[in-house]
């Protein structure tokens, strides 16, 4: 169903429903748009953005509470993910952007094939041992797929299960990309960990007194 112009936020990340998105906001444009939204706790748009331009899908979010408020009036903002749509048209007649947006979920129907739920779950338990820092998953989310992906740090294949509308396609998506993407995370963080060492074998003799 088409809506009337949402906010936009864009961003150099893929936001997903339902995970959480901290904030800090600096630009004039930004902390307009956070104190329009803010009395009414309104949706804005969270959309990927290049030099060049904006995706033609994003993610609403709305704030959930300010963190922190800074004397020249930079804040430190909590978001949370709401409900995914496509750009129809952009607006400039503010300081920040505005869009015609049509929202949209999931087709209804689709059932998740016999085991691939597990196998999406053990591949985002190896990219959690890669990096633990990243956001835990909500594992009861019906749609798993988002929660899984906030490990996977791609932005194309982020954006593109965003698009997707279909919850065994994500999950059979996520498994196929993790197939190889995990074991060149595998090979980075085995790089890092060496290399401070390249180069460099350890001494046999003692340090001059």
């Amino acid at each position: 169903m088409q809506q009337g112009l949402l906010p936009l936020f864009p961003l150099p990340l893929v936001m997903f429903p339902r995970t959480a998105l901290p904030l800090h906001i600096f630009e004039d444009r930004y902390k307009e748009l956070v104190a329009d939204v803010l009395p009414d706790r309104s949706e804005f748009g969270v959309v990927l953005a290049s030099r060049e331009s904006v995706a033609d899908a994003g993610c609403s979010a709305v704030v959930e509470r300010v963190l922190e408020r800074y004397p020249d009036g930079r804040l430190d903002i909590l978001t949370t993910g709401l409900r995914r749509f496509e750009l129809l048209s952009l607006d400039e007649g503010k300081s920040y952007l505005r869009a015609s947006i049509d929202f949209f979920d999931d087709e209804p129907g689709a059932e998740l094939p016999p085991g691939l739920r597990e196998r999406a779950l053990d591949a985002y338990q190896a990219l959690r041992k890669l990096d633990d820092s990243a956001p835990a998953a909500e594992l009861q989310d019906a749609q798993l797929s988002f929660q899984l992906a906030q490990s996977i740090q791609d932005l194309d294949f982020r954006q593109r299960l965003l698009r997707l509308r279909s919850e065994p396609e994500r999950l059979r998506q996520l498994v196929s990309f993790c197939e190889g993407y995990i074991p060149k995370q595998q090979l980075i963080a085995s790089l890092k960990r060496v290399q401070p060492r390249n180069g460099h074998s350890p001494s046999r003799f003692p340090d001059p007194a």
